[in-house]
């Protein structure tokens, strides 16, 4: 890979476009040479803050534009499919915001689409650079609570909106067709990757889903799906509703518990444990957050691994697409063996 990575953003409504847009400059290695958003008022912020001068109203016409070896992508849940295929009929690497598609039918065509080219697809979630997040799944994945049975990821704060999200980020996400089904797609996303690459495909999905709070949205504002495993269960939560905010997980496992609080991991042993704390080890350099990772991918010609794995966000897609089936059926929805 050149020393020098050209890369283009296609779409600044999705608020994690900001944080994203330091992580590449941050890097040293990265040129963004355009982006691609029809929203004056967002074309602004990104000449003011990062002195990016071009820019395009589509996706598709920065990609045939501009020379790229990379796209950054942050659009709706439901646009990001186009943007992802045009991408790869140019083999652009295609870095997409979480939890990567709308709907199940929608990352199969991107996955289709980047096995077809051989084109690099990585989907990046903001809580895969946390290092307490990723040491803790070490931990249990080397037996530090001995058999896990049970295990929660609750990911819950008091609403897009109060959140300080902006407008163009609220539009979407309160848009069942393009964010898939509010705070069910945004949020239990989060647990249905982690469960996933920890604990492999679950058999079966049962959920709840409902507008439990906020009367001046259409979506759902709370939900919560189990995940069935033969020797455990897996609860994925999400609420746009509550107070004080929660972004962490708790695993029961035969020999103690595990959960994280912000910025640490806690353990407590036996019968009568005490909590003690483990250090948290740091993420390494050149893999702290989306950008250095897509660059190191880049560089040592590697796939993504764990959640940024494309593959493994389809399977947490169809654990989003159950669980949306199972809580308007009230039905526990059984997977389908993976071929």
């Amino acid at each position: 890979m050149a020393s020098t990575l050209r890369v283009g953003i296609a779409g600044l409504v999705h608020d994690h476009v900001w944080s994203e847009l330091k992580h590449w400059q941050q890097t040293g290695r990265v040129r963004i040479e355009a982006i691609a958003d029809s929203n004056e008022p967002l074309r602004q912020r990104a000449r003011d803050e990062f002195g990016i001068e071009r820019f395009f109203d589509s996706p598709q016409a920065m990609l045939e534009d501009v020379e790229l070896d990379a796209v950054e992508v942050c659009t709706s849940n439901a646009d990001g499919l186009a943007v992802v295929e045009a991408a790869c009929e140019r083999n652009v690497a295609c870095k997409i915001e979480k939890p990567m598609a709308a709907c199940l039918a929608d990352a199969d065509r991107m996955l289709e689409a980047a096995r077809k080219t051989g084109t690099l697809l990585m989907v990046n979630w903001p809580n895969r650079w946390r290092p307490n997040t990723t040491h803790a799944w070490r931990l249990l994945q080397a037996g530090e609570i001995g058999h896990v049975f049970s295990a929660t990821m609750r990911m819950a704060h008091s609403g897009p909106r109060e959140l300080g999200c902006s407008d163009y980020f609220c539009d979407w996400l309160f848009d069942s067709s393009q964010t898939g089904s509010g705070a069910l797609v945004d949020y239990c996303s989060y647990g249905a990757a982690a469960f996933r690459y920890l604990f492999g495909r679950p058999q079966a999905v049962q959920a709840v889903a409902a507008r439990l709070v906020k009367t001046d949205i259409d979506v759902v504002d709370n939900a919560s799906i189990t995940c069935i495993y033969p020797d455990r269960f897996a609860f994925t939560e999400a609420s746009w509703t509550q107070l004080p905010h929660y972004h962490d997980a708790r695993y029961l496992g035969t020999e103690g518990t595990l959960w994280t609080e912000p910025g640490r991991i806690m353990v407590a042993r036996g019968r009568d444990g005490q909590p003690e704390e483990i250090p948290v080890e740091p993420l390494p350099e050149g893999r702290r957050n989306g950008a250095e990772y897509l660059i190191w991918c880049l560089d040592n010609d590697a796939t993504p691994e764990d959640t940024c794995n494309a593959e493994l966000c389809r399977d947490a897609q169809e654990i989003l697409d159950a669980g949306l089936q199972a809580a308007a059926s009230g039905q526990r929805v059984i997977l389908p063996e993976s071929t």
